[in-house]
């Protein structure tokens, strides 16, 4: 029989002994020879037969009947091993160890064996064959065995050449004997591994259940069995301990509402049809028996076993401990972190435990936990980021701003309006034309619009989700007349609410506009404005939507390299060859209009002429000015002006427009135009797709309120600062729809995962999961991913969720897109923090000699952060987790390492001077003294570093400061050596870098100190949590 056929309902009991070994290193269980086929096969005959008809687990997996060098070509499956049977239990799990599995044994020395391991029936001991060794000493008792590990975790895995080629997700280690080795192991896929780990910790947990005895089961699984009951007897009315088929479907189907209702009745006729009953009633086993089964999410009960060590519910300090460490909660400054997290903890427990033996004694079993993981508390999201957190005082061109194409609301124009409006747009483009009896309509509307109505709807909506103020870019190619009219519906409509600046925009220079915060609750109108000066209620302006320049190739269809020139109704864009020389057209505007206009927009002239004039203070353009680029022109200035691109968006607001020619045409992508700078781009908000993903995630960030705070710059300083590693695992999903238009009833989806990151391009990156075959409910993946990302202030990561197995749309669903967790504080290597930033030579001799001292303490202060860091990389590597892993892991992990054979700690908290000293409290292997030495390193790097950072700081900020009160002669001083022209100007240059070096090192020694305070505390708190007893000295 199969391995699968295993897990059926009557099925023989299993012989480890009787299976052929070729099929047992295959990983499949093959029939014994009672069990061939009637036709009289003999036992070999049908062994063959049996290991072609098994399905294939991955593409390693030979077939016996081929030889070795035959014609069978070798091929990559991204395909998972096939679902048998979900494991919503540990005796699942005990189950599947029974019939066994191929296990791949990792050595020293580069070498790997393939063995067969089962359990054996009494649950006493591990065997394996083949061995060298006879039957009685290829076994490893359940007794000897002193921890479980997932992952690579020890010195077999970390050193050895073969290790690195398999899969960190299906590798676990068992620990065993009074020196504790290692038996490193590697399944097939990590779903056997989950099994084996999960089986084992369950057995640890439990050392009645060895040796066959009592198994009346976990905590979590009395909880869970005791709370079904229950609600199996309210819906019990007559106390018979029977209930109606109908009845027991929806009572699960309440207690699950992501259950279909199909599959539960489904099941339940498998029972009725299994047992041979007569009557559809169901008894209060079977109830208990279909539930766990149906609404059991394996990734979820692997999490929950690993967590609870066994117990399958969690009590109050274990989900503190996964609150602070997994979900970032409680996580602030100060010492009352702690404290927040044990109140969310209860709150937790109180919000999503269904039974009420779990809020009583405060336990979180299976399906709270459940409820917890999949409700909006547990957002991959910082919760911090779902409310406005970022500074709203800086002026508007250090925001990026949500802005709203005219194709947004082409269709029901008032409704669309309204919604993007209500999702936090902060930037509308409204298109006006002449209308009948004087009133100017919305261009284009379906059905058609008035103007007035669509700013009534501006004013009714605008403010509903955010006070933050709300840019109108108004395209009008009305008559003097209806100009007029549009100046009284703006001042009707919108009163004092409509903002002016307080003096006429005609100033240039370094003048900045006003803040969010200072603009709350206004309106500002963008558009066409009358020339400073010029006299007269009507005047003559150029139309910006139609300029001199180079032509986009997307709005016009101009093939790369031919001439082309600007057409009517094109916009500007690029192509090789530069555009004819031609008018643009006029439009005439009143006065009255063009007075509420607070922000003139001139197309991308503004950049273009600044950029010819060298873009020096004297002629910028007024801080009241709005550049509107083409998509196209974006690209190509951000290849060939980057730097000068990115000066003029940090003074003048940018935006990036829809095609002209095509106003409702695909999304450009957002991510290249805000790597350039440009505040604002036009999408279609009701258009989905990749571009509207990265919008939303970049405005979701600071609490939807339409404002995402803009990195700073990145200049060559940043050249040498070492990328950060994103390490992200995708451990499943549950209930995927099927494709768009998929209409077979019976067609089952095989789901894959795309993970994006969407950046600078040098952080762009793609992956895959393998492919879920045939699972839509609860396909489990459980792979990791590794990104490089340098400036996680602009990254995205995107999941989508797509169809390996149909033919046309493959999309499945989005799992979501976030900024990248890699700017969360503790998600990466600390940036800058290496020796990257050194001081420059100036060439002013004063100077150079006033800044010499500050070389000593700028190495220390860089010899003690990197002490820090290499102290706790290295004692996160002894634990054997990856860098970015919290440190409360690294202490559960090594407190769980210290345990003597009885259970008891095998260490002691002291408290020195308030460091958390950890003494041995007898005899230790030497593993475990590597690792509280390790630990030891940690206290001794941060003593170091808290104790010596403030001196340091000093000395560099005298520095400092005696260097800006020079700077002032700065001039003088390069006349005295003779500098002149562009030798005095890399002089100032060079000056005012080293200045800033000295602050930012200031800075970074400060956070240093910081984060060494935060990880001292957490090293603390994480002592106390695994409750090692602590003395003070």
């Amino acid at each position: 029989m199969s391995e699968r056929e295993c897990y059926g309902d009557g099925a023989p009991e299993f012989h480890p002994g009787r299976s052929s070994r070729a099929g047992r290193r295959s990983g499949v269980i093959l029939p014994s020879p009672r069990c061939s086929s009637p036709g009289g096969q003999d036992s070999d005959t049908g062994l063959m037969e049996a290991v072609k008809a098994a399905p294939r687990r991955s593409s390693i997996i030979k077939d016996p009947s081929v030889k070795m060098g035959g014609g069978r070509k070798k091929t990559v499956s991204f395909s998972s091993t096939p679902s048998e049977r979900k494991v919503s239990s540990a005796a699942d799990c005990l189950a599947f160890m029974q019939c066994g599995c191929e296990l791949r044994k990792v050595r020293p020395g580069a070498r790997v064996y393939c063995r067969f391991y089962t359990l054996d029936p009494d649950q006493a001991c591990l065997r394996w064959e083949p061995s060298k060794k006879d039957g009685e000493h290829a076994r490893l008792d359940i007794a000897d065995i002193r921890e479980v590990r997932a992952g690579k975790t020890t010195d077999t895995f970390r050193h050895h050449g073969p290790a690195d080629q398999l899969a960190e997700e299906a590798a676990f280690s068992i620990i065993h004997g009074p020196d504790c080795r290692s038996l490193d192991l590697v399944a097939l896929s990590a779903d056997a591994a989950n099994i084996w780990v999960t089986g084992l910790r369950h057995l640890l947990s439990r050392p009645t259940a060895v040796g066959g005895g009592s198994q009346d089961g976990s905590p979590g699984s009395r909880m869970r069995r005791g709370w079904l009951a229950d609600e199996f007897g309210e819906v019990d009315e007559d106390g018979h301990g029977v209930v109606s088929e109908d009845v027991a479907v929806a009572t699960i189907c309440r207690l699950c509402p992501s259950i279909k209702e199909a599959k539960v009745r489904l099941r339940f006729k498998e029972i009725q049809h299994i047992k041979e009953k007569l009557t559809s009633h169901v008894t209060l086993e079977e109830f208990q028996e279909v539930y766990c089964d149906l609404c059991t999410r394996p990734d979820v009960y692997f999490l929950l076993v690993q967590l609870s060590k066994g117990r399958e519910c969690l009590d109050a300090q274990e989900l503190r401990v996964f609150l602070e460490v997994e979900q970032w909660a409680g996580r602030g400054a100060g010492g009352g972190a702690g404290s927040s997290a044990a109140e969310a903890s209860l709150d937790v427990v109180r919000q999503f435990e269904p039974s009420t033996t779990g809020r009583k004694q405060g336990l979180l079993g299976m399906d709270g936990f459940t409820r917890y993981l999949q409700a909006p508390e547990s957002q991959l999201m910082d919760p911090q980021r779902q409310r406005v957190c970022q500074d709203m005082s800086l002026p508007l061109t250090r925001y990026y701003i949500s802005a709203a194409a005219p194709g947004t609301f082409q269709q029901g124009a008032l409704e669309g309006l309204a919604q993007v409006l209500r999702a936090g747009c902060r930037c509308l483009e409204l298109w006006a034309s002449d209308g009948p009896e004087g009133e100017p309509l919305l261009d284009p509307a379906a059905p058609p619009a008035t103007l007035r109505s669509a700013l009534e709807v501006v004013r009714d909506h605008a403010f509903l989700t955010t006070p933050f103020p709300m840019l109108i870019c108004l395209r009008q190619r009305c008559c003097p007349a209806q100009q007029r009219a549009i100046a009284k519906h703006l001042r009707q409509v919108f009163g004092a609410c409509l903002y002016a600046p307080e003096a006429p925009p005609t100033g240039q220079g370094d003048t900045l506009l006003p803040s969010p915060e200072q603009l709350k609750g206004r309106v500002l109108l963008a558009g066409s404005k009358l020339p400073p000066g010029q006299e007269g209620e009507e005047g003559e302006v150029t139309d910006d939507e139609e300029e001199v320049g180079v032509v986009d190739e997307e709005a016009t269809g101009v093939a790369e390299g031919e001439e082309a020139g600007v057409g009517e109704g094109e916009e500007e864009g690029v192509v090789k060859g530069e555009a004819p020389p031609k008018e643009p057209s006029r439009l005439r505007l009143c006065r009255e209009l063009s007075d509420l206009v607070a922000l003139a927009d001139a197309g991308g002239r503004a950049f273009y002429d600044s950029r010819g004039r060298g873009g020096s203070p004297g002629t910028r353009p007024s801080p009241w000015t709005l550049c509107s680029l083409g998509r196209s022109e974006v690209g190509r200035l951000a290849g060939e002006a980057g730097e000068e691109l990115a000066s003029f968006t940090g003074r003048t607001l940018t935006r990036v427009r829809p095609g002209v020619a095509r106003p409702d045409s695909a999304n450009p992508d957002p991510q290249a135009c805000w790597t350039a700078g440009c505040q604002l781009v036009a999408l279609n908000l009701q258009a989905p797709g990749m571009s509207l993903d990265l919008h939303r995630a970049r405005f979701t960030q600071n609490g939807g309120c339409g404002f995402s705070l803009r990195p700073a710059p990145v200049g060559p300083q940043a050249a040498g600062t070492p990328p950060q590693d994103l390490r992200v695992r995708v451990i499943g999903a549950h209930g995927l729809p099927k494709p768009q238009g998929s209409g077979t009833i019976g067609e089952v989806i095989d789901p894959y995962v795309v993970l994006e990151l969407h950046g600078v391009p040098a952080d762009c990156a793609e992956h895959r999961t393998r492919t879920a075959a045939q699972n839509q409910d609860d396909p489990l993946f459980d792979q990791t991913f590794h990104f490089q990302v340098s400036i996680p202030e602009l990254a995205l990561l995107r999941l989508v969720v797509l169809d390996d197995d149909y033919i046309g749309d493959d999309f499945i669903a989005y799992s979501s897109t976030w900024p990248s967790p890699a700017g969360k504080a503790g998600a990466g290597v600390q940036r800058g923090a290496g020796r990257g930033r050194i001081l420059r030579q100036i060439g002013i001799r004063t100077l150079d000699y006033a800044l010499r001292p500050a070389a000593a303490p700028l190495k220390e202060a860089a010899d003690l952060r990197e002490g820090m860091k290499n102290a706790v990389e290295g004692f996160k590597e002894q634990c054997g987790l990856p860098p970015v892993a919290e440190l409360k892991k690294c202490i559960q992990s090594l407190v769980s390492r210290l345990h003597n054979v009885d259970g008891a700690p095998g260490a002691n908290l002291v408290l020195k001077d308030g460091y958390p000293h950890l003494e041995s409290l007898g005899y230790m292997p030497e593993s475990s003294h590597k690792l509280l030495s390790a630990y030891e390193k940690v206290l001794t790097a941060l003593r170091l570093l808290i104790e010596n950072a403030d001196g340091v700081q000093e000395r560099i900020g005298q520095v400092q400061r005696h260097g800006a009160e020079l700077q002032e002669d700065l001039p003088r001083l390069g006349e005295e050596e003779g500098l002149q022209g562009h030798k005095l100007n890399k002089a100032v240059e060079s000056f005012t870098w080293n200045l800033t070096v000295l602050k930012g090192q200031c800075d970074l020694l400060r956070s240093a100190k910081g984060n060494a305070l935060d990880t001292l505390r957490q090293l603390t708190l994480g002592c106390e949590a695994c409750r090692l007893t602590s003395s003070a000295k």
